[in-house]
């Protein structure tokens, strides 16, 4: 009797799965394949080539891939390597408290490309992946001008509290802060613009409308201590390193592939007023994979003209931590990181950190997230390249998701009462 043993069965996404195959002739080429659709019905697939050991087993924590979408020994690669059926579409998980991902896993005991109506696997099995944990608490909020969701941990509390924001791509994306939730934290996924009442194009950038949320996450009774952390992407980035250059309420920031200026677009804070450094466009570069490269159309903030455009980090409250991918094709953010660090050190702030992942591109996520090399963007005529390399990247998934959460207790200081 053929068999597939996946374990946990029901797991979140940043937890590994254990998956074994047996019952097999010994020296057999197998194919293991997971696909998965996503909240639209959208395919995503992957597969992976295996040789079966003398007893007729193979584990993927020991045995080597041979060859398919990935090779070597990687115990997660069906999950990393999940790709789009139709090109250039990122899985993205909406609702992230309703329902998990399925995720079909199938045993082929020969070598199969691609599978046809007529073939049947010779063993399946349907795992449950799930964006939050038993008891994790979503809070839809609209609290003057904030718009976000609140994620809550089970329990009394009170929690460190972290805002958590995305890039140019606009709207509310939940799926990180739902798992920091699970992790201990309470999370506000903050929108700032192309969602609810929120402008549908991000112009002028209110610091305002920041510190309102900081303010508001502070204030919640659930939240501990006398600050917030932040963590944010691309855009959000910028963002947060607005946040924490001007914001008391900001204990500790993350930032994921971002830059050292305001770029673009204004920023506004009562009286000041930052002007962004203008994107070069012509600088596009249209890729091998028909996709746009954008890390070219963005200025060197050293010149004369842009040192106002800088943040001064150096104000900062806290430390600030630079998560950044040498792979980037969104961002040279590794630069930018670099210059951080410089002009802090100059200033004689010590605890601004840069951590370079080698392999990995722009989309750095949460463990279990698959590997998005190209995917569309609403503000662009062709999808966007991010950059990377599978399996470093997604290496880069795992560690960074607990250096994150390790830098942010260790920051975020957690009082022992509740303000209930």
């Amino acid at each position: 009797m053929v068999g597939l043993t996946v374990s946990p069965e029901i797991s979140l996404v940043d937890e590994p799965v254990k998956i074994q195959a047996w019952g097999l002739p010994p020296d057999q080429i197998i194919t293991l394949r997971a696909w998965v659709k996503d909240e639209k019905g959208q395919l995503f697939n992957s597969r992976a080539f295996y040789k079966t050991d003398m007893e007729g087993k193979v584990d993927l924590e020991k045995s080597t891939a041979t060859g398919g979408d990935f090779h070597g020994v990687c115990p997660m690669g069906l999950f990393w390597a999940l790709k789009p059926t139709t090109p250039f579409l990122r899985l993205i998980k909406r609702d992230v408290m309703g329902s998990p991902f399925l995720v079909h896993l199938e045993l082929y005991s020969s070598l199969m490309l691609n599978p046809l109506p007529g073939d049947e696997p010779a063993a399946t099995k349907v795992i449950e992946r799930w964006h939050s944990a038993p008891g994790v608490q979503r809070i839809l909020i609209r609290e003057g001008r904030v718009r976000g969701a609140l994620f809550l941990p089970p329990g009394e509390g009170p929690f460190p509290g972290v805002i958590d924001m995305f890039g140019g791509v606009g709207g509310l994306l939940e799926f990180r802060s739902s798992l920091l939730a699970s992790r201990g934290f309470a999370s506000l996924a903050l929108a700032y613009f192309a969602y609810d009442d929120l402008p549908s194009f991000l112009g002028e950038v209110d610091l305002k409308y920041f510190e309102e949320a900081a303010q508001f996450l502070c204030d919640h009774p659930k939240v501990s201590g006398d600050g917030v952390g932040v963590v944010a992407i691309c855009k959000g980035a910028e963002m947060a390193l607005a946040m924490a250059s001007y914001l008391p309420q900001v204990a500790a920031t993350v930032c994921i592939n971002g830059t050292n200026a305001v770029n673009g677009n204004n920023l506004v804070y009562g009286d000041l007023l930052v002007n962004g450094i203008p994107y070069i466009v012509e600088r596009l570069l249209v890729t091998d994979v028909l996709s746009l490269s954008v890390a070219n159309t963005m200025e060197d903030p050293r010149k004369p003209e842009y040192q106002d455009s800088i943040f001064p980090l150096e104000k900062a409250r806290g430390p600030i931590l630079f998560m950044v991918g040498d792979k980037d094709e969104n961002y040279n953010s590794l630069f930018f990181a670099r210059e951080a660090k410089s002009r802090a050190e100059k200033y004689g702030k010590k605890d601004v950190y840069v951590q370079c992942y080698p392999g990995a591109g722009h989309l750095i996520e949460p463990p279990g997230s698959p590997f998005c090399l190209v995917s569309q963007s609403p503000f662009f005529p062709l999808p966007l390249n991010w950059g990377g390399e599978l399996i470093p990247h997604c290496r880069a998934q795992e560690t960074s998701w607990k250096e994150l959460q390790e830098f942010l207790r260790t920051n975020i200081r957690c009082s022992r009462r509740n303000k209930l």
